[in-house]
């Protein structure tokens, strides 16, 4: 497995920039280079032949949302009204990676958040405003946000209604995507500029599986450090 092409300093830099954005109400957590074994195959459906496996019951990280979600119900059950959490992570995918400026393993900064439906999409409005705003932030005039919805629910109207007015970047829809429509519950985002996609999201039905709560709503969102770190790098030149 060859080392990651990008250099350790700047992404260092890249770490502390997203750190030092991050809104105080994201709790940072510092999550364990392996898990359970099974930890993303039965909290995120991902094929287990696309995780790096051990032979004591544990696999090598793959994807820090799924550890964040069990975090977040964990919370959730102790008495926490909404958590808001926050970790960057190097994670190894044991699938073959073939394209530019692809590898098996690589950085993320991951948000995930976990409340309980108020009705009418509101939790969920409130939960993608502080995602969004947040990569707004990250990205600058340079951002581009979309969402694509899946499932029509009440969150399309609230997405008009009350996302767009409070989201700090234009908010694009992508009715065109079908990429991981499986994968989340209703609507997903994506994260990037107009020339680089760096990370993707959505909503999941993991905390509500976890808790055996179908109210649970649970909002993911991540980016790619070391693509962040090539175009800020090409934007200052």
């Amino acid at each position: 497995m060859r080392p990651s092409a990008a250099d350790p300093r700047e992404l260092v830099r890249t770490q502390a920039r997203l750190w030092e954005l991050l809104p105080e109400r994201f709790a940072g957590v510092e999550l364990s280079p392996v898990t359970p074994l099974g930890t993303c195959s039965a909290v995120g459906t991902i094929n287990q032949h696309q995780v790096l496996s051990t032979i004591r019951g544990t696999e090598v990280a793959s994807d820090p949302t799924n550890e964040l979600a069990i975090e977040a119900a964990v919370r959730r059950r102790a008495g926490q009204a909404r958590v808001d959490l926050a970790a960057c992570q190097r994670v190894v995918r044991a699938q073959p990676f073939d394209g530019p400026g692809m590898s098996a393993h690589f950085q993320l900064f991951v948000l995930v958040s976990s409340a309980r439906d108020t009705g009418s999409g509101r939790t969920e409005a409130e939960l993608l405003i502080d995602h969004f705003n947040f990569w707004a932030d990250v990205l600058g005039a340079a951002a581009d946000l979309t969402f694509t919805t899946f499932t029509p629910s009440a969150l399309t109207e609230r997405i008009e209604d009350t996302v767009r007015p409070a989201v700090r970047a234009p908010l694009r829809e992508d009715s065109e995507r079908t990429k991981s429509a499986t994968y989340y519950t209703g609507t997903a985002l994506s994260v990037g500029t107009r020339d680089a996609e760096m990370g993707d999201g959505g909503f999941t039905s993991w905390t509500a599986d976890l808790l055996g709560d179908a109210k649970e709503r649970c909002l993911t969102s991540c980016i790619s450090t070391e693509r962040l770190t090539a175009v800020s790098a090409a934007q200052r030149q």
